[in-house]
């Protein structure tokens, strides 16, 4: 008996033993065990690459002026870094995760991320600050091949009523890994005045990035995979055959049709103004609270903790609901307005003197501000399906990275003069602009589309090999396997 045959009744059992889901997305699409697990891992290294070394300047932002004896300004361009890198590097970026897969772009975040972190480990001296720059902007360019992927990871690994969840605990893992930049660096690095022991903490909060970055890195090499044997939902079959059926095929062309969508565009605009005061407002949190509660470098962190716990949950259930409901406009909007609510709580509390309040007005506005960027990237996969989800999902961080670039120099330099509430005024006018935005938004939901009608005109059937599926469009009942 030959290897395939005996194999094969111990994998019929297996697949046999695993149960199927509550609602069967479409005829022909199987869904593997292993997606959660590359969901996982990308989580992982999202965590590690993409947001803790983002914020871990920004958190001490006064501690490390002291260290390296440099201006404010120097501190907040750490993070500045990662928006500035990214705007002229995600067509590349995007352009490889279309053209190689995910894959390669996976090991193209972690070697930069690696290399980053241990840069940083050599630059924990004052007359340093050059090389930990340096190494900070290896960092934001591993970024750069990370914020696009949540969509098209989603898309390419699971079935369509469980995308959005799946989009949303990807965007969990790059927001957990914020909640630690805020939490551990004000632990790790106390403000002392002795710069042999400030320099020895520095060197151990590098250590310890570059140690978890390393180890990370190794696992994506053995264990991160391309994408399954056979692909989730109809939807992403189709556009699986798409590129060799379309002459017209080519990354250009493609982005060219999505500047010329004016719904997407409308969206990209809206989506930049939320997640780019998303991102002003954690790069000068520790400015804004050392002002109101001076040496309160350590609660600034937990408080910035709170606010992306509070923003990890909201993004689960924003996906979770999106998942049961499809109800995008409305559930976009809704959670656009709480954000705007939620930044004008946070603005008129914070000069109260009560941190408590400080905590629950933080949380508020995480929960909704950080849960409504899970949405975007969804919201835009619909509008422009069957467009690659990665060159969406990098025009929309695109957006953000240059609002949040405009936002965070214009925000510290009112801040400066005018002071914290007027920084953050500023943020909310932007903020009911893209309220407004969001509501013109024509909802013309086109995967959503797709998937109805290919379950509605398929037969069902069986499968040969995977080119049989590909050639007769999935003709096979949802399984899942293992």
């Amino acid at each position: 008996m030959s290897a395939q045959s005996q194999e094969a009744p111990a994998r019929q059992a297996e697949r046999s033993s695993v149960p199927q889901g509550g609602t069967e997305p479409a005829a022909g699409a199987r869904l593997y065990k292993k997606r959660w697990m590359i969901l996982l891992l990308f989580s992982t290294y999202s965590m590690s690459n993409a947001s803790y070394q983002w914020i871990q300047y920004g958190i001490i932002n006064n501690v490390m002026m002291k260290f390296y004896r440099v201006e404010s300004i120097a501190i907040d361009w750490m993070s500045l870094l990662y928006m500035v890198v990214y705007i002229p590097f995600i067509f590349p970026a995007a352009c490889l995760l279309d053209k190689k897969g995910l894959r390669v772009t996976a090991l193209s975040a972690n070697a930069l991320g690696c290399a980053g972190a241990w840069i940083k480990v050599t630059s924990a001296e004052p007359h340093l600050f050059w090389v930990t720059a340096l190494g900070q902007a290896l960092s934001a360019l591993a970024q750069v091949f990370i914020l696009g992927v949540p969509s098209r990871l989603a898309s390419v690994w699971f079935g369509p009523d469980e995308v959005s969840t799946a989009c949303s605990i990807g965007v969990f893992g790059n927001q957990f890994g914020t909640a630690i930049g805020f939490l551990i660096p004000p632990i790790l690095v106390p403000n002392v005045d002795d710069m042999d022991e400030l320099a020895y903490h520095i060197r151990v909060m590098f250590y310890i990035s570059a140690g978890a970055t390393t180890a990370i890195f190794i696992v994506v090499i053995f264990v991160f995979q391309e994408r399954p044997e056979i692909p989730p939902s109809l939807a992403q079959a189709q556009a699986r055959n798409a590129p060799s059926q379309n002459q017209d095929h080519s990354y250009t062309a493609s982005i060219l049709r999505l500047l010329r969508n004016k719904t997407f565009m409308l969206l990209v605009t809206s989506y930049g103004l939320n997640v780019g005061a998303y991102y002003s407002i954690s790069t000068l949190l520790n400015r804004m609270i050392i002002e109101h509660y001076p040496g309160a470098e350590v609660m600034a962190g937990r408080i910035g903790l709170t606010l992306v716990i509070a923003g990890m949950v909201g993004a689960l259930i924003s996906g979770i609901w999106l998942d049961k409901t499809k109800t995008y406009k409305k559930t976009t909007v809704a959670v656009y307005l709480l954000s705007l609510v939620g930044m004008l709580v946070y603005t008129f509390t914070l000069n109260l003197g009560h941190l408590w309040l400080v905590f629950i007005t933080g949380g508020f506005l995480g929960f909704f501000q950080t849960g409504y960027i899970p949405l975007g990237f969804e919201y835009a996969v619909e509008l422009t399906y069957p467009e690659s989800e990665g060159t969406s999902s990098g025009l929309l961080n695109c957006s953000a990275q240059i609002f949040g670039i405009i936002f965070t120099i214009s925000q510290g330099k009112i801040m400066d003069r005018w002071g914290t509430l007027a920084g953050n005024l500023f943020i909310c006018v932007f903020v009911f602009i893209g309220t407004i935005m969001t509501g013109l938004i024509k909802s013309d939901l086109r995967r959503q589309k797709a998937n109805r009608q290919a379950d509605l005109q398929l037969p069902t059937g069986s499968l040969a090999s995977v080119q049989d599926y590909q050639a007769t469009a999935c003709n096979v009942p949802w399984q899942r396997l293992p």
